[in-house]
């Protein structure tokens, strides 16, 4: 299991100077929201149902509710199911040339499969990319005069 970095000094900026803050891993962040887990622990559950982010980690205490995925997550699923399925139907099709009944009790069947496999992972992967980029209210000192979305 990893464990939490220890604080470094980063450049913050409000004060144009660097400051202790947390370290922030982007690959170990997105690895655990795929999987499904806070961010920052690694531990805590990141949903609470299929694709609502839960408000809080129950271990560390971080708070889920700032992020932004909106539909980033489908849009990303689309492209990866889509860089699947077509070249698979389209090599069955060239080399075998099935009927096209066959052909759609496959695909439709196993795109909506995939689909719905995926989805939850990648929400949690572009949570996990947002707390470490620190973006939305992810961050620990936002600019002043730029309302919360």
């Amino acid at each position: 299991m990893e464990s939490l970095t220890p604080s470094t000094r980063e450049w913050t900026r409000e004060t144009g100077e660097t400051a202790m803050l947390e370290k922030r891993d982007l690959w170990s962040a997105m690895k655990r929201g795929f999987r499904g887990r806070c961010p920052r622990c690694g531990e805590g559950k990141l949903f609470r149902a299929f694709l609502k982010v839960d408000n809080n980690c129950s271990v560390c205490g971080l708070d889920f509710t700032p992020h932004r995925a909106d539909d980033l997550p489908a849009y990303l699923v689309i492209v990866i199911v889509g860089h699947l399925v077509v070249p698979t139907a389209l090599i069955v099709e060239t080399d075998f040339s099935p009927p096209v009944w066959l052909q759609l009790a496959i695909y439709l069947p196993l795109t909506l499969i995939l689909s719905l496999l995926l989805l939850q992972p990648v929400k949690g992967a572009i949570v996990g990319l947002q707390w470490a980029l620190r973006m939305h209210g992810f961050d620990d000192n936002p600019p002043e005069g730029i309302p919360p979305v």
